[in-house]
């Protein structure tokens, strides 16, 4: 068993407890709308990137816990991305991103940041949020 067993997809490799939360962020969404309605009525990608990006907006702005559901916004982020890739691999997702960026766009932009880090090589200290 081992032989074949450590050959295929692992659930070992991911957080227990982040899999825990992401089951209590997606409770919440059963008991709002059903559960697995997602994989009947579809998704559009803007719904769900821009719930994840307000999710990862209100984290980084020192919100940890999302006060309608008491779950963290971190959570909530991977639970929209849970959604958005099932919906892929369901053949549920209404796609409706923008045209695509010319390719190497990305890493036009990483060699600008890399210039800009070199140009400062000393910065000054970030500020912090008081402990």
């Amino acid at each position: 068993k081992d032989a074949i067993g450590s050959h295929k997809a692992p659930i070992s490799c991911v957080s227990m407890p982040v899999m825990m939360e992401m089951g209590l962020g997606m409770l919440e969404g059963a008991c709002k709308y059903g559960r697995h309605n997602y994989r009947e009525i579809g998704v559009r990608a803007s719904v769900y990137v821009d719930a994840c990006f307000r999710h990862i907006a209100a984290f980084w702005e020192g919100e940890s816990i999302d006060p309608d559901s008491g779950v963290s916004h971190s959570t909530k982020a991977l639970c929209c991305l849970a959604v958005l890739r099932d919906a892929e691999i369901q053949g549920k997702l209404s796609d409706d991103r923008p045209p695509k960026s010319p390719a190497g766009w990305l890493q036009v932009n990483n060699e600008l940041a890399q210039q800009i880090i070199e140009r400062y090589p000393n910065p000054p200290p970030a500020y912090k949020a008081a402990a």
